[in-house]
């Protein structure tokens, strides 16, 4: 069996590190691999690769663990690089989310879409143009597989900026996918769907079952009308109006809407992140001192990265329900050079998107505003240029007022100066 070099950057995240562990160590396509651990958080980094070394004997999973605090040095040789970095990810996000409101700016997250979607842009492109820069000297063959946000902004710059191959992986379409086996009540494992569109915006163009094959659409549609009104308003709001069920929730759709705060304007939960964080590293602490069972740790996360890479490895042409590439034609009636989301096949020769058509007419149009204000931030981060920054802004349909759009990038670009600067 192949084996390979793995090097996950960002190994200590909350969100993504214990995942990616779990679904590596469940399997037995990366027996006899390297795995390299990477984070600048010397503590935290040395306990989640302890709980690494763990979860690899407790499955028998076979792989060889190791740390490094020098990304440059761990990436030497690696046939598949993970990102899963953010930059003082609550303190600053949190900034993203209130300055907007101080100045009448009304969004839903303030993550990937409006003001809070372009200081992440700003801020985390030049961190990951390094590390892809890194990757075209070291190890130029390399997969690079993005989990970091904002995915649909971080893939469209790499696919337009650089050479290396990349594949964005978010978990919305399974979230979509339960969405509407509940509204439907199915079970899960008795639907199926097929979405294309824009990370946390895909039109699930198919819903069908599993078995027969039966179109779930107008069942659906009739659903709708009468289930619980509380249940993902906006999203209902927006599927009654195009006719298709978009990703993900009614928060990440939001956020590309300029109506997107009447499905909640609650935000992201900071505080309960940070208990969250607490809690992780509590339990990991007695995890590793025997004084508490690593549970469903054992088992897979249902996440995406460990599939791709073994489907890479061993050339499986394995089909993954949903990844964020350079749309080169897999949606035709979206823009060459955006970052789409579609199914895809991963096997030796690389990922390749799976086209689905055309988006319906409206829904292209509608996510149409959205590429362009993605490919406006884009270029602001690229060129770290305050002027293109206030275009994108102005061009976002989130943003109603000039003024506000002036003051808040003033402030905004004053806190994340430390983290902007040209990429190329």
């Amino acid at each position: 069996m192949r084996n390979t070099k793995i090097v996950f950057i960002g190994a200590a995240s909350m969100s993504f590190g214990l995942s990616m562990l779990r679904d590596l160590f469940t399997g037995e396509e990366l027996r006899g691999s390297t795995l390299v651990l990477v984070d600048t958080d010397h503590a935290a980094l040395a306990r989640m690769t302890d709980l690494a070394r763990l979860l690899n004997a407790k499955l028998t999973a076979g792989l060889v663990i190791e740390q490094c605090t020098d990304r440059r040095a761990a990436l030497s040789g690696a046939g598949f690089v993970i990102n899963s970095t953010a930059i003082d990810r609550n303190r600053l996000w949190k900034l993203d989310w209130e300055l907007p409101r101080k100045y009448g700016i009304r969004h839903t997250l303030g993550e990937n879409g409006g003001p809070g979607g372009l200081m992440f842009t700003l801020r985390t492109l030049p961190l990951v143009f390094d590390i892809v820069r890194d990757i075209e000297e070291l190890c130029p063959k390399a997969l690079f597989i993005n989990f970091s946000n904002p995915e649909n902004r971080i893939i469209h710059a790499i696919g337009k900026y650089t050479h290396v191959a990349t594949l964005g992986l978010c978990h919305g379409i399974f979230m979509s996918h339960g969405d509407v086996a509940h509204m439907l009540g199915r079970r899960y494992e008795d639907i199926d769907v097929w979405g294309a569109g824009l990370n946390h915006s895909q039109c699930l163009m198919q819903i069908r079952d599993r078995v027969t094959g039966e179109d779930l659409y107008p069942l659906l549609r009739e659903t709708e009308k009468a289930f619980d009104p509380t249940f993902m308003p906006l999203s209902r709001q927006v599927f009654r109006a195009f006719g298709h069920w978009m990703t993900c929730s009614d928060d990440h759709l939001g956020e590309y809407l300029p109506y997107g705060w009447e499905g909640g304007e609650h935000g992201y939960d900071f505080a309960g992140d940070e208990r969250g964080r607490v809690w992780f590293a509590d339990t990991i602490g007695k995890v590793l001192a025997g004084e508490a069972p690593p549970s469903d740790w054992l088992t897979p996360s249902g996440e995406r990265g460990a599939a791709a890479i073994g489907g890479v490895l061993h050339d499986r042409k394995r089909m993954l329900e949903s990844g964020i590439v350079p749309n080169r034609g897999a949606i035709p009636n979206l823009a060459t050079d955006a970052a789409v989301e579609v199914p895809v096949i991963a096997d030796a020769a690389g990922i390749h998107p799976v086209s689905l058509g055309p988006l319906p007419d409206a829904i292209a149009k509608l996510l149409s505003i959205q590429v362009n204000v993605q490919a406006l931030a884009v270029e602001a981060a690229i060129r770290a240029s305050k002027e293109i920054a206030l275009q994108a802004l102005l061009i976002d349909p989130v943003v109603n007022s000039a003024s506000a759009a002036v003051k808040l990038l003033d402030e905004l670009w004053e806190a994340n100066r430390p983290y902007i600067r040209p990429c190329l």
